[in-house]
């Protein structure tokens, strides 16, 4: 039976049988019978390697941390997660340099700390009462990567998140991206990726993106 372990745009964690092309946490989430009790324990949400060095684990098992799974990385961004300093420095170091290179007139900053991001992405990602932060665009303004939701379709009962790539609105499901609609460039839309991590979208970090994009 599928653990609720996906991850969505929104930041929301569903029960889902397909696991994606990444993993991450947010901490200890789970009780002892692989029930999910909490939302999250720790600032620092972070996407991890599906594989690394051959480790093994059960996932939701013990009381290290939980494993949560994204479709991709545009994803996990969306959701307000940012790579693992451990399992995938190289995108880690890559995505802090550039975060802070455009981002430091916009905050105050006063350490380059991982810490200082992870602080700034938890105020850019929900809310005080601990909902999905949106954030006003038009879609002319969106870099490739973006994840957003239409206006109209916020509040719905189903609500719909769309990747933005190639000038066009990608659907988002759990198991990938169906076919792409045209929309206007100059419709506003709400996206559910920080504003932070828009800003590196636009300075040369490209999000891994889900191979379905490449079945039209």
């Amino acid at each position: 039976m599928p653990l609720q372990n996906r991850v969505t745009p929104f930041g929301e964690i569903i029960v889902s049988p397909d696991r994606g092309m990444f993993t991450g946490n947010r901490g200890i989430l789970h009780n002892d019978h692989q029930q999910l009790i909490k939302n999250y324990t720790l600032k620092a949400w972070i996407t991890c390697r599906l594989n690394y060095r051959n480790v093994k684990r059960e996932v939701m098992k013990g009381r290290k941390w939980t494993e949560l799974f994204f479709l991709d990385e545009a994803t996990a961004f969306a959701a307000g997660h940012r790579p693992c300093a451990f399992c995938r420095n190289e995108a880690y170091k890559l995505f802090k340099k550039i975060w802070l290179a455009e981002n430091h007139s916009f905050f105050v900053i006063e350490n380059e700390s991982v810490k200082t991001i992870d602080n700034i992405l938890h105020l850019e990602r929900m809310t005080s009462d601990r909902k999905k932060k949106t954030h006003p665009y038009q879609l002319q303004e969106l870099p490739d990567g973006t994840i957003f939701a239409r206006t109209e379709e916020i509040n719905a009962d189903y609500r719909k998140a769309y990747l933005w790539y190639g000038k066009k609105a990608w659907l988002w499901n759990s198991f990938g991206y169906s076919k792409p609609e045209i929309p206007l460039l100059d419709e506003t839309v709400n996206a559910l990726t920080p504003p932070s991590i828009v800003r590196c979208f636009r300075n040369g970090y490209q999000p891994v993106l889900h191979h379905s994009l490449h079945d039209y």
